[in-house]
């Protein structure tokens, strides 16, 4: 039995499959989630919804997940093939007590994961984390007597929900691109039903990931969708993830909207209907929500918290936020919107919505945002055993510097949010972003600045001087 013990991060548990993990060892979590579940729900056999994403090798792991939870005493319930959301929202349309989706979302070919939850509309976060790792590392596993049952045609059950309540009343010319994963079987025929022209872009499913990893950061995907909108003259063009719980969006000119803004936009839109509300965004987002006059006028707040699906999820749900919003692409609505998770197709639904409300085009629409100069997310690697000490260093340099009155680019550091990692903003409102990957061994890096794009520039200069000087920093995914 094989299990790396740094395969269960912040907020997902990820191996590649058979170097990190083998198939005793995705039982052996099995029955570390089937004790969990049971020990936080007080119930001999609670019902838990499994499913699995397109990978050759995912319905087996789905197997060996499962035989360790009936171990356990749970009732499975299997879905089969399913996006993220569509396990999330059968949590509550099947009222079961606990989630366990087999992906490894956008992450490369060999990569295997499972996303999973106990109360309704949240995943694990890093306390539920380390007591599964606790429990299956150390074997403190119940034993009972469970069953599995097969839920025939689940996926038409989420496709009406979403459906039902979005239909638009003009026609929206929609590039769609799921890089070959399994948003394929469900997007096209989603945004179509709710009224969109819908062009598809490598919406076959093929495991193997022929063109690029179906990611919307990935500046690879976006260039397609890029073309693919020009060429077609389309309104608005979408790709989803791997596991079809994010959304990146490029506009009807051909040019990627990073997903704080076009969350951005989604929450000036919403502010109209529903006035005095929260909205949470993760720490890697644009300073523009801070100072936004729509969401001003219209008195909503927006709250900084951290990174990763599961955390976001959690601040909604304890704020009672209407939406959160991450910048890489994961958007959460709740009620009356949603039921609190992450649902990438809902999100394209949502843009779908200002596009249907607003009579101007999408770049028009964009264009009402006051200019900032922001870079794409960046990951330079740093190991998984050294990533948190070198964020440490890190912060405390930043701290000081503060301390001394140190400027960066000739700006003095005006504030410094430390929620997840380190973002300091200086005077003219540019920040810069340095904090641990909850799921990769790297580090991620962002800045921005609504002065110019050599600030932006200059400020990644020193982020990057100060991380090649832990000596634990290894090439970047990409640069600025």
């Amino acid at each position: 039995m094989k299990i790396n013990p740094n395969g269960f991060r912040e907020y997902d548990a990820r191996w590649v499959f058979n170097k990190d993990i083998d198939i005793e060892g995705i039982t052996d979590l099995g029955k570390g989630l089937g004790s969990q579940i049971i020990n936080h729900t007080k119930k001999s056999n609670p019902k838990v919804i499994v499913g699995h994403d397109y990978r050759s090798y995912s319905e087996k792991i789905k197997k060996a997940l499962t035989k360790g939870l009936i171990s356990t005493g749970c009732n499975t319930e299997d879905i089969g093939l399913s996006l993220s959301p569509t396990v999330y929202f059968a949590q509550f349309n099947l009222n079961s007590d606990a989630i366990a989706m087999v992906t490894a979302s956008h992450n490369e070919n060999g990569w295997t994961g499972v996303k999973m939850g106990i109360k309704k509309g949240l995943t694990h976060g890093a306390n539920e984390m380390n007591e599964l790792k606790e429990i299956t590392l150390k074997k403190k596993f119940i034993t009972g007597k469970g069953s599995n049952k097969v839920i025939n045609n689940f996926k038409e059950v989420y496709i009406q929900d979403l459906v039902k309540k979005n239909k638009l009343k003009k026609k929206i010319k929609a590039v769609v691109a799921c890089g070959n994963g399994t948003a394929g079987v469900f997007a096209p025929e989603i945004l179509k039903n709710i009224g969109c022209e819908v062009i598809e872009l490598d919406c076959n499913l093929d495991w193997t990931f022929p063109k690029y990893n179906p990611n919307p950061e990935d500046l690879k995907m976006l260039k397609v969708i890029s073309k693919t909108v020009k060429e077609n003259n389309a309104d608005i063009g979408f790709g989803f993830d791997g596991d079809g719980d994010r959304v990146g969006v490029i506009d009807n000119n051909g040019n990627e909207i990073f997903s704080d803004k076009v969350g951005l936009l989604i929450a000036r839109n919403l502010s109209k209907q529903h006035p005095n509300v929260k909205f949470i965004v993760d720490v890697k987002s644009t300073g523009l929500f801070k100072i936004d006059e729509i969401l001003q006028r219209n008195k909503c707040k927006t709250i900084y918290w951290k990174t990763g699906h599961s955390h976001i999820k959690r601040k909604v749900n304890q704020e009672r936020a209407l939406a959160g919003f991450e910048k890489s692409g994961h958007f959460f609505f709740n009620t009356p919107i949603g039921y609190g998770f992450d649902d990438g197709i809902n999100s394209a639904i949502q843009v779908c919505h200002l596009l249907n409300n607003e009579n101007k085009k999408m770049n028009q629409i964009i264009n009402e945002l006051p200019l900032t100069y922001q870079s794409p997310t960046m990951a330079p690697y740093c190991a998984d055993e050294k990533k948190y000490q070198v964020v440490d260093q890190v912060v405390n340099k930043i701290k000081n510097l503060k301390n001394k009155n140190v400027k960066i680019d000739e700006m003095k550091i005006k504030e410094i949010l430390t929620v997840n990692g380190v973002r300091f903003t200086l005077s003219d409102g540019s920040w810069g972003l340095i904090r641990a990957s909850s799921n990769k061994p790297s580090l991620v890096v962002v800045t921005e600045s609504p002065t110019s794009e050599e600030r932006k520039k200059n400020i990644f200069t020193f982020i990057d001087d100060l991380l090649q000087k832990t000596g634990e920093i290894g090439d970047y995914d990409q640069k600025i």
